[in-house]
């Protein structure tokens, strides 16, 4: 296809603003479909995880035909926790559709993608969704939208950005804010309109730049990428080269090489400057490397990708349990997986701790959470630590992450929420009203959200609507006391009875129910005080020959507390860690037994 011809965009935005849904339409009016296909809602989310949770995860490809051009899109995940993903992707595109909800406005992560965008000089085009929402402020949306292209430094080019105007569940857009359109051919003509082809020689000799990676357990690793320059060829010899690292230059050969179209891939012979395509063949290929024509090898940058902000250590089951669920479980098995992650994802980082511990650094809680729920589904079997701030000495003082945490709450729960945060070192930074809500605006230490969502959802009364995104370093602001209760620890292995867990009952929140194997050291509940207390949860009731009337009466006991991972790794704390099986989560004391512990407490103090 012809370079004018080609459209090359990412679609970027807070979580939920509408990005996976607007590709949807714009596969369906793209002609992807038969007019008799069945379509499912949210087609891009592929993932098993991406759609119980209803969020994207991995940045996907793909490509739709409006008249005579093809408009290459690339679909990105709005949490902060994934950035990564958005970052390295935005090296394939020369301009980006900016979303946002016409009634929430720009949120955290909308302000991180656009800076990122408006630093590599890419053209935006701003989509204000939603606009059927009975809660929209349209007018005040796009006014906000422009005092963050201020506060970004935006190009003069970048501030007269087009807005279009859209509802993408219904599939319609328009060049007016309070006009109904009919279709998303406004939206298709801007981007033919107002993204600029991509530039590129193609009679020079080749250069594509690597920005994703996928897998396909026939082919090995398929690379995904922009010819920058030339044309790439099916069964082409090529060199492997990497900007950051000298030494890497190897002969290879591009076995099989495809195009975006639609929903899938279409092999093509050859594919010229400004395409995006993906090829197999080269074995070792990762993110960020070039492919080069034998007779010309120059390496292309590759955008820099921030820093980890949080660590955690993966080590080896080492519980009484230990062996008995998993299907991979040495340190081997561990290190092998942890190391086929780091060639997809460019934001995580792992370093080895001795035989059987890697520390594992991310971008968030959910970044690691999400490693370790797909580890756990693939049959793998483990122990993670308590989540870790990573701090930084800037100018000989230590400084910590500070995230900026945008919290949108009923007005009666305003309160709550401030007294929380500034309890957690955060600093109110502004308060916007809207409509029956208030806007608040927070600078926070990362350290002190831990654990904070279920509090907030809790004071919230469930209508809370908190989002977070890194927003630089500060020096430490003091110590935050992480947890106010501490743990009912089982005291004998063996199984949870009911005539046990009614005693124990009463001394907190019991976080298993009558049937449960146990082990000495393990975490059963929650304790009312704020230190941990042993219990027997396996003492049965002694049985006598004379019985008293009323003796033998049932025993109550309340419902446990079922905690999902997120959950169970906001409650660690530093003594404990959490065994994770592909059927079960259970929290432990680090040294299991009682009297071990006693003196190791003892000996710290």
């Amino acid at each position: 296809m012809a370079q004018d011809k080609i459209r090359n965009i990412a679609i970027i935005a807070h979580v939920d603003h509408g990005k996976t849904t607007l590709v949807d339409e714009l596969l369906k009016q793209g002609g992807v479909y038969r007019e008799n296909q069945a379509t499912t809602d949210r087609v891009m989310d592929s993932g098993d995880l991406e759609r119980e949770r209803g969020i994207t995860i991995l940045a996907k490809n793909t490509a739709v035909h409006y008249k005579d051009y093809k408009i290459n899109i690339v679909d990105t995940p709005g949490h902060a926790d994934f950035s990564g993903e958005v970052e390295r992707i935005l090296k394939m595109v020369d301009g980006v559709l900016l979303l946002v909800d016409a009634a929430e406005g720009p949120m955290p992560q909308t302000r991180f993608v656009l800076q990122k965008a408006l630093e590599l000089g890419h053209k935006v085009i701003v989509v204000v969704n939603k606009i059927d929402r009975p809660d929209a402020r349209v007018d005040e949306v796009i006014d906000e939208v422009l005092e963050l292209l201020l506060d970004l430094d935006a190009t003069q080019e970048q501030f007269d950005s087009p807005t279009i105007f859209c509802s993408a569940r219904r599939g319609i857009a328009s060049y007016a804010p309070h006009e109904e359109g009919t279709d998303l051919v406004p939206l298709f003509e801007t981007i033919i309109n107002y993204i600029d082809p991509p530039k590129g020689d193609e009679e020079g000799p080749l250069q594509v730049l690597v920005s994703s990676i996928d897998y396909n357990e026939f082919v090995g690793r398929i690379a995904i990428g922009r010819v920058e320059r030339g044309v790439i060829r099916q069964n082409q010899e090529v060199v492997v080269c990497d900007f950051h690292d000298a030494s890497i230059r190897e002969k290879a050969k591009v076995v099989a090489l495809y195009e975006f179209t639609g929903l899938g891939r279409s092999p093509i012979p050859e594919a010229k400057a400004g395409e995006i395509v993906a090829f197999s063949g080269i074995s070792d290929i990762t993110i960020g490397r070039t492919i080069c024509a034998p007779d010309t090898v120059e390496p292309l940058p590759f955008v820099k990708i921030s820093e980890p902000t949080m660590e955690m250590t993966f080590s080896v089951n080492d519980s009484p349990f230990a062996g008995k669920e998993g299907k991979y479980v040495t340190s081997r098995n561990l290190r092998d997986r942890l190391e086929r992650e780091l060639l997809k994802d460019v934001s995580l980082r792992v370093t080895e701790q001795g035989m059987d511990a890697f520390n594992v650094a991310g971008r968030g809680e959910m970044h690691l959470s999400i490693l370790i729920e797909t580890m756990r589904r693939e049959g793998y079997e483990f122990q993670v630590s308590t989540p870790h701030v990573l701090n930084k000495t800037i100018d000989g003082k230590v400084c910590e992450p500070i995230e900026r945490l945008v919290a949108d709450v009923p007005e009666g729960s305003v309160g709550a929420v401030i007294d929380k945060i500034s309890q957690r070192k955060g600093d109110l930074v502004s308060m916007t009203p809207m409509g029956s809500r208030m806007r608040l605006e927070f600078l926070v230490p990362a350290r002190g959200l831990f654990g904070y969502r279920n509090e907030f959802l809790t004071d919230t009364r469930g209508e809370g609507i908190m989002a977070s995104v890194l927003d630089g370093y500060a020096p430490l602001k003091g110590e935050i006391e992480r947890r106010p209760s501490g743990s009912l620890v089982a005291f004998e292995s063996g199984e949870a009875c009911a005539y046990g867990l009614f005693n124990a009952q009463d001394r907190g929140v019991m976080f298993i129910g009558a049937g449960t194997p146990v082990y000495t050291g393990m975490v059963v509940g929650q304790c009312s005080r704020n230190e941990d207390m042993s219990v027997n949860v396996c003492k049965k009731k002694q049985l006598t020959n004379m019985r008293a009337a009323g003796s033998d009466e049932a025993l109550r006991l309340t419902s446990p507390r079922v905690m999902s991972l997120e959950q169970c790794l906001e409650y660690l704390a530093d003594d404990e860690l959490l065994e994770v099986t592909p059927k079960s989560l259970r929290i432990r004391k680090r040294i299991l037994d009682h009297a071990e512990r006693m003196k190791h407490i003892k000996g710290g103090k």
